[in-house]
């Protein structure tokens, strides 16, 4: 590893599992001080971070929930105080699953929204005074190539995710001037816990290698990381309101 965070202090929303908790512990390889943030477990939050201190990296859990705009700038102020500021940000935090119409439950849409798209906001609201007061930082969420291209009876899904795209755009022109990056990665097919039943599933995989061009139905969580940590590194430092594809050429050519 290079060390290329070191002196950095990083939050990761959805920091606990799937494609952030890998962020987690690349960041903290990397040398980086990492805030792991978990909306709904302490304890998943504390298990990563304790197996990052244990590899010799440093980490602290942090539970918040993205929707409430009160408890992320809450959460900020600990960050701030434990680690002395912020300088990055990962909005890996979302939540994914069905909403055909017409047959999509009011709490269940209203959800999808407010996490993948209020929360995200509120994270960022929250973070952008501590990085103004370090001069500046760089923020990376997480798109989806649903931003890009539909799929059938996840409408909402797709939406959120394009939101992201856009709120990414708008942010740079704002952000940009005070020298805060914003960028977003957007995944396609991913292996993560929350998809572990599919990728069990030898007919849906060989569907999904079918109409990948990379053959590959399930990129690694790492790979996205590996993505996610050069939009966040000084080599990018070129780089202002794009959104990079990460979907083994899916949204390019399906077939």
């Amino acid at each position: 590893m290079t060390g290329r965070f070191k002196d950095k202090v990083a939050l990761v929303t959805g920091g606990s599992s799937g494609i952030g908790e890998c962020v987690a512990r690349a960041l903290a390889a990397e040398g980086a001080d990492v805030a792991i943030l978990a909306s709904a477990s302490l304890d998943k939050a504390h298990a990563v971070a304790s197996s990052i201190v244990a590899a010799g990296g440093n980490a602290r859990p942090y539970k918040a929930d993205v929707r409430d705009a009160d408890a992320m700038t809450a959460l900020m102020a600990s960050v701030e105080a434990d680690l002395g500021g912020l300088d990055l940000l990962v909005n890996a935090a979302g939540v994914f699953y069905a909403t055909p119409v017409g047959a999509t439950d009011g709490g269940d849409a209203a959800r999808m929204i407010d996490i993948n798209v209020t929360g995200l906001w509120n994270s960022i609201v929250a973070a952008t005074p501590l990085m103004k007061r370090r001069g500046g930082g760089r923020i990376v969420n997480c798109a989806s190539t649903a931003a890009l291209i539909g799929i059938n009876s996840h409408a909402l899904y797709c939406a959120s995710k394009a939101a992201v795209v856009m709120m990414t755009r708008a942010l740079t022109a704002e952000l940009a001037p005070m020298n805060i990056a914003v960028n977003a990665v957007a995944p396609g097919n991913t292996a993560t816990p929350m998809n572990e039943d599919v990728r069990n599933n030898a007919e849906a995989i060989a569907a999904m290698q079918a109409m990948t061009p990379s053959g590959v139905a399930f990129s690694d969580a790492d790979a996205i990381a590996g993505v996610i940590l050069f939009l966040l590194s000084n080599e990018a430092r070129a780089v202002h309101g794009a959104t990079w594809l990460a979907d083994e050429g899916i949204s390019a050519a399906i077939g």
